[in-house]
């Protein structure tokens, strides 16, 4: 009998390449998203797909009824600007949604995996150099990291006190096909837009600030090796997290310029005022999840960036047609 795993948030941009590559391994997939952000279109069609909300009664029936193999919770208010807006919202999106399907497995007593995709730079904060690993002091910006610190904390508690296997991965900035303009990563989406509509990207601040772009392939190869490798239990927090990412520091400017020669244009590049409170540099240690995980990413960013803006080149193209 085919494994089962649940992705909450599948129809996302992370998500769907999750889904995709458990469909891939021959795992029986259900996608549960609630469409507020994620598109059907990209769910495959031999996947199992459930309209609902991670905070509602009926999704905590499906997790502790289905009795799956894995969950990987991916389903989540990913927007760090609504966050400093509205909090409450992105706690209750964030970590009552996440306690509502967490309860759902300890009262099912069935032994589901949760992988959790929690984040890296917006959890280590910008005060320690790059790159930042595990067990680098914790120094969220926004209720956004605030509220995945906390899921953490609650993953080693569920792990600890109730046996629930859990691990949390710490994403760099991931981008790739699918993306949307809104996550941590959603610079590279609004730049090949602008480059497809021919008007100049904008780059807040100088564009030397750094981050750690990895490709949703090798995320979702990550969410894989998290849900199948033999895994010590534990309740410690940061023993079952793991740095999902490059360990490579890529400048904003860079970014812009990679795409312009994969667009083949030299649509220009404006600056406006730095936004406040950004990180001014930030990649991931991964040695750790190299080591335990079996896993390293696999696409450098040139390659990256060409296949997304083929993908949303391809898009617009079929849109026009």
């Amino acid at each position: 009998m085919a494994k089962t795993v649940l992705v909450t948030g599948g129809a996302g941009f992370i998500g769907s390449h999750v889904a995709d590559r458990f469909l891939a391994a021959g795992w029986q997939v259900t996608v549960l998203d609630d469409l507020s952000s994620g598109r059907e279109e990209n769910i495959a069609s031999d996947v199992n797909f459930i309209r609902g909300d991670i905070t509602t009664p009926d999704a905590a029936e499906l997790v502790k009824n289905g009795r799956f193999d894995v969950l990987c919770h991916l389903a989540a208010q990913i927007d760090v600007r609504r966050s400093v807006l509205d909090p409450v919202y992105d706690a209750t999106r964030n970590i009552l949604g996440t306690l509502n399907l967490l309860e759902a497995i300890r009262s099912s007593g069935h032994d589901t995996r949760v992988v959790f995709s929690s984040t890296g730079g917006a959890l280590y904060g910008d005060f320690d150099a790059p790159p930042s690993g595990e067990l680098n002091e914790k120094n969220p910006e926004a209720p956004y990291g605030i509220g995945k610190l906390a899921v953490e904390y609650y993953l080693a508690y569920y792990g600890r006190v109730h046996g629930v296997t859990t691990v949390a991965l710490r994403y760099g900035n991931v981008y790739g096909p699918r993306q949307d303009p809104h996550g941590e990563a959603g610079v590279v989406a609004i730049f090949c837009n602008r480059l497809l509509d021919g008007r100049a990207m904008t780059v807040f601040g100088d564009g030397e600030q750094t981050r750690d772009y990895v490709y949703a392939g090798d995320v979702a190869a990550a969410n894989f090796a998290a849900a199948t490798q033999d895994l010590p239990k534990t309740g410690r927090l940061d023993a079952r997290a793991f740095n999902i990412g490059t360990g490579i520091e890529t400048s904003v400017n860079t970014v812009a310029r990679t795409l312009q020669k994969a667009a083949g244009v030299d649509t220009p590049i404006d600056y406006a005022p730095a936004r406040a409170g950004e990180l001014a540099r930030s990649a991931l240690d991964t040695a750790k999840a190299q080591r335990d995980l079996g896993w390293k990413p696999t696409v450098s960013l040139q390659e990256g960036l060409e296949r997304t803006f083929k993908f949303f080149a391809d898009r617009r193209a079929t849109a026009v047609a």
